[in-house]
């Protein structure tokens, strides 16, 4: 094994660096950025410790580290020939930086030459290689060699600075920064472990620790020696920019890049609705009257669609599979683009690295600046991604990432340790985010905000272009993948005996044996001929997947009435596999709740497939009903009961009624400043066995977890005359509740589990509602 002793290494690495530094200016960056790299290749190889030690003397020598001496061979062949590289540029250079007449083109032309005598060993293509993580780091040590030859004094690389001595750094002991010392102590084992640590000018030494700890990660605290008047801090600006609406979405469509199928689809449905998308916001800004707005800069990171993800969708787009998630993420893009803000759109990891600034390394160390994003979309895979690549940077800036996730993340789920002591861990969830952070595609989950997609709107001709065209015994199904009809032939012929059913079942030579021989099968279709298909249709069956897609709210804004199974009993995440491992304990009732709940009768229809009787006698009605056009999209449940209105003359906090099944917060409290407005609060309280999601909506509201704050209280169990014998706080998703046997009461003791969902045959829960606009349940009637 060869290895350079310091003195060698030390006069002969000076010597050529300072040599180039002082006498060949056009060389300088290239000869130090090899020089510093030959110099890091070492210390890395010896564990940090760049001395005339024995590698068995060092803490961070090879066999400590358990590596093996042969396995540096390689690296010390790569030494020697960087050595004989520098040596043979120098003779040549020499001369040439005597003469001051001599071009820079001729000296370029000389160090190519000296360069071309290695290529055939393959040297310079692994330099480069390697040398791409180091280059912030060539910058860096011409800037400190430059100040060391100017102040006359050699520079030793022992990793020793002005002010102190690298080997008698005291560790602080101070109580304000109690993990110091542990720290201290993994740094000295394990700074090897990720390049970003030396990135950061981490080399093995105390000193180097602390000052990184200190500057870096915050576990210790300043260092003395630093001179922290030397550099101004640095301010941020303050003034922002006024977002402004976007017309043409072409700078959008190129932001989104090419290549992947899954992108494809997105920016041809973008393509598609632009004119409407446009229209739209025309309309926003009439509305709101010309009201200025900041703009935001937002990244959005598409993790589901990178490699290290697997990238499921790009292989089913031309093959039929479900695509809802990226109909969602193509309305979020034309949103957030139309809105005017100031995009980044991510769909690799490298992408990601580059926007966050993540340093050289495997993602130990934080970001290498502030974060300049205002808010982050991504999924679970880009969330686990950012928490990989950002280090301390992630706990730090976590509240500003938004997860767009399709079926919903409860509290109990998503608060890591009562997830683990209660059985609610899963692969997704754990993040102790703030529930509200998590974003869906329908409002079935009040805990999280409700992000939704965007459903065309006809307008009146089209609609009279809908109502004569539309054929009164045609009916599509819901399914392009062949495996979605397996064991559905039974229904389906019932539906036949009184409709002609079309498919769209994507195949390639041969008829897909899952589809029973009497439906026409129109093949894969493009989304345009598929919207010509539905305006002609009067039923659009389901099959029982896919679960709560876009694809019905498309059909029944085409006049479609959607056909629907119920199921009995509701899926779950014990009783079925694709629900499996979700961290939801939502009770799906049929393959579209939000069309069941939302919608309902005459637009959607939601039958018993397995009760033939039942499913002839709905496919009868509905042949014979008129052709519908008008759609509401949020009329609530029929069982929807009267709204009291508040009394002004109550001086009490909340406003009770005869049955005390619920009050109302009065309209004149406006001093809270919350969102929703608290005015919009209608306290019910939940039967037993009854979630507060579930409540709510026997009385046509919703559930308000932002209001769980003002009623988690023991006044409010006194309002409601419950006596308890005791009063505890607990952490429990079920809380604020009422236990009726014992007569106990309890209040919610963690904020991240204020929750609308779960239930419990013990408890009655305290459960705040809210009313909410028609056509937009994520605002309540009084929010505009």
């Amino acid at each position: 094994m060869y290895l350079l002793s310091k003195n060698s290494a030390n006069s002969d690495g000076k010597i050529m660096v300072r040599r180039f530094l002082v006498t060949l200016r056009p060389f300088r960056l290239f000869v130090a950025g090899i020089g510093f790299f030959t110099l890091c290749f070492i210390m890395t190889s010896l564990g940090g410790q760049f001395s005339g030690k024995r590698l068995g003397d060092s803490p961070f020598g090879i066999r400590q580290l358990g590596i093996k001496p042969e396995g540096i061979g390689m690296e010390s062949r790569v030494l020697r020939k960087m050595t004989d590289m520098l040596d043979i540029i120098l003779k040549r250079m020499e001369p040439l930086a005597k003469l001051k007449n001599v071009s820079d083109f001729r000296k370029l032309e000389e160090l190519t030459s000296a360069l071309n005598h290695f290529q055939h060993a393959g040297l310079l293509e692994k330099i480069q290689a390697i040398a791409q993580n180091v280059s912030s780091l060539t910058t860096k040590m011409e800037q400190f060699m430059q100040a060391s030859l100017t102040a006359g004094r050699e520079v030793p690389f022992s990793g020793k600075a002005k002010g102190k001595d690298s080997s008698h750094c005291e560790i602080p002991k101070d109580p304000r920064f109690p993990d110091c010392l542990g720290k201290i102590e993994w740094m000295r084992a394990r700074w090897t472990s990720d390049p970003c640590y030396a990135y950061y000018g981490v080399d093995g030494t105390d000193c180097s620790f602390l000052e990184y700890l200190s500057e870096r990660e915050w576990f210790c605290p300043p260092v003395p020696w630093k001179n922290r008047t030397s550099t101004p801090t640095r301010i941020e600006s303050k003034v922002q920019q006024l977002a402004f609406y976007r017309k043409d979405f072409t700078r959008l469509l190129e932001l989104m890049g090419s290549g992947k199928e899954s992108l494809i689809f997105m920016k041809k449905r973008i393509r598609r609705l632009s004119a409407q998308w446009i229209l739209a916001a025309q309309k926003l800004s009439q509305k709101l009257e010309m009201r200025k707005r900041h703009r935001k800069k937002i990244l959005v990171h598409l993790g589901f669609l990178t490699e290290e993800a697997g990238d499921v969708f790009s292989p089913i787009v031309s093959k039929g599979g479900p695509l809802g998630e990226l109909v969602q993420w193509a309305d979020i893009l034309a949103t957030l683009y139309v809105l005017g803000h100031s995009l980044k759109i991510s769909a690799t990891l490298r992408e990601l690295q580059s926007f966050l600034g993540v340093p050289p390394g495997r993602g130990s160390c934080p970001l290498t600046g502030p974060l300049t994003f205002d808010i982050i979309y991504t999924d679970y895979h880009g969330l686990q991604q950012m928490k990989q690549h950002m280090g301390l940077s992630f706990k730090k800036y976590k509240c500003r990432i938004r997860v767009i996730d399709t079926f919903g993340t409860e509290p109990s789920y998503n608060f890591d340790d009562y997830a683990n002591l209660r059985g609610y861990r899963t692969n997704w969830g754990h993040w102790n985010l703030n529930p509200k952070q998590y974003m869906t595609m329908f409002p079935h989950s009040p805990d999280n905000s409700f992000m939704g997609f965007a459903a065309e709107i006809l307008n009146e001709t089209e609609k009279e272009a809908i109502q004569s065209s539309k054929i009164s015994n045609m009916a599509v199904v819901y399914g392009k993948d062949p495996n979605m009809w397996k064991g559905k032939a039974k229904y389906l012929e019932v539906i036949s005996r009184y409709m002609e059913i079309h498919g769209t079942v994507y195949y390639e030579t041969h008829w897909p044996p899952e589809m029973p021989v009497f439906v026409k099968n129109h093949g894969l279709l493009p989304q345009h001929e598929l919207q010509r298909l539905l305006r002609k249709a009067k039923v659009f069956i389901g099959l029982g997947f896919p679960y709560e897609g876009p694809a019905p709210l498309e059909a029944i804004a085409n006049g479609c009435i959607f056909l629907q199974p119920r199921f009995n009993p509701p899926h779950n995440s014990k009783n079925n596999e694709f629900f499996r491992g979700k961290p939801t304990s939502r009770e799906v009732s049929s393959q579209h709740p939000y069309t069941e709940y939302f919608i309902g009768k005459p637009h959607v229809w939601t039958v018993d497939y397995n009760n033939t009787e039942e499913l002839a006698s709905v496919i009868r009605t509905i042949s014979v009903s008129e052709n519908l056009c008008e759609t509401a999209f949020l009329s609530w449940p029929q069982n929807y009961s009267r709204h009291y209105s508040p009394s002004p003359n109550n001086t009490s906090v909340f406003i009770f009624h005869q049955n005390v099944s619920g009050f109302f917060w009065p309209s004149n409290i406006s001093k809270l400043l919350t969102w929703p407005p608290v005015s919009s609060m209608q306290l019910q309280v939940s039967t037993t066995a009854q979630s507060c999601t579930e409540a709510c909506q026997q009385h046509g509201l919703i559930c308000e977890p932002t209001f769980f704050k003002f009623v988690n209280t023991k006044v409010t169990f006194e309002r409601f005359q419950f006596v308890c014998d005791s009063i505890e706080s607990e952490a429990n998703h079920l809380y604020p509740a009422f236990e009726e046997i014992a007569q106990d009461c309890y209040l919610q003791k963690q904020v991240l589990l204020f929750s609308c969902a779960g239930h419990h045959p013990k408890y009655r829960r305290l459960c705040p509602c809210r009313d909410f606009r028609k056509e937009q349940v994520a605002l309540c009637k009084g929010c505009l």
